[in-house]
């Protein structure tokens, strides 16, 4: 690949059954969903379901939240070969890693980190909802999917599916560069400013 890579990602993880984490609880990534794109082309997408390596049994708010099952996770692949697949996917060409919020690479390096595996990306690395969030000159962090309905859209399938949030935010990505390269182009000069109206009030003056 020639042009560089554009890496949208999304994460799904595993919860504790309340709201507050027990002694040595840490959240697992149990779903994987990203999609490449090079210049205007789509490289890859990818959707897969992850076993967690410590802590494989989902909690019922876990499965309730995400609309999951127990037999769909533990069916997954291994963490191990996720991380292959990225490595090698991030090794293709440079990479620029978009994500909606900071909590998906987080929890990437700290799954990474457990399990003594070298994290798999390398490049840039871009927080849209940040980007997002300065543009607008918003307070507080909008939700992916509240974003796209702020431009009168719609989330690709399901909310809280990784591969179609990643879809979902590589959609949203297009519309906000779209926006930035339009207030970045300089006003068009007026009449005015291109023509010396103090010459033609002379000319006509006399």
């Amino acid at each position: 690949m020639k042009d560089s890579l554009l890496l949208f990602i999304d994460f799904e993880f595993t919860m504790p059954e309340g709201k507050e984490n027990p002694i040595g609880f840490f959240p697992e990534i149990i779903e994987a969903g990203y999609f490449a794109v090079s210049g205007q082309k789509v490289i890859e997408k990818f959707s897969s379901y992850v076993i967690p390596s410590h802590f494989p049994h989902l909690t019922a708010r876990c499965k309730s939240f995400l609309k999951i099952t127990q037999q769909q996770v533990s069916n997954g692949m291994a963490f191990e070969k996720l991380i292959e697949r990225l490595s090698y996917l991030n090794k293709q060409a440079p990479t620029t890693v978009i994500t909606w919020g900071n909590m998906d690479m987080k929890v990437l390096k700290q799954n990474c980190a457990k399990l003594n595996i070298p994290f798999p990306l390398h490049g840039t690395f871009r927080d849209l909802s940040m980007e997002y969030k300065k543009f607008f000159g918003d307070r507080n962090h909008t939700g992916l999917w509240k974003a796209v309905e702020e431009y009168g859209k719609e989330g690709t399938g399901k909310h809280h599916r990784a591969l179609d949030d990643a879809i979902t935010t590589y959609h949203l990505f297009k519309l906000v560069e779209k926006d930035k390269k339009y207030l970045a182009k300089p006003e068009p000069t007026t009449i005015g400013e291109r023509i010396d109206l103090s010459k033609m009030y002379q000319k006509f003056a006399t």
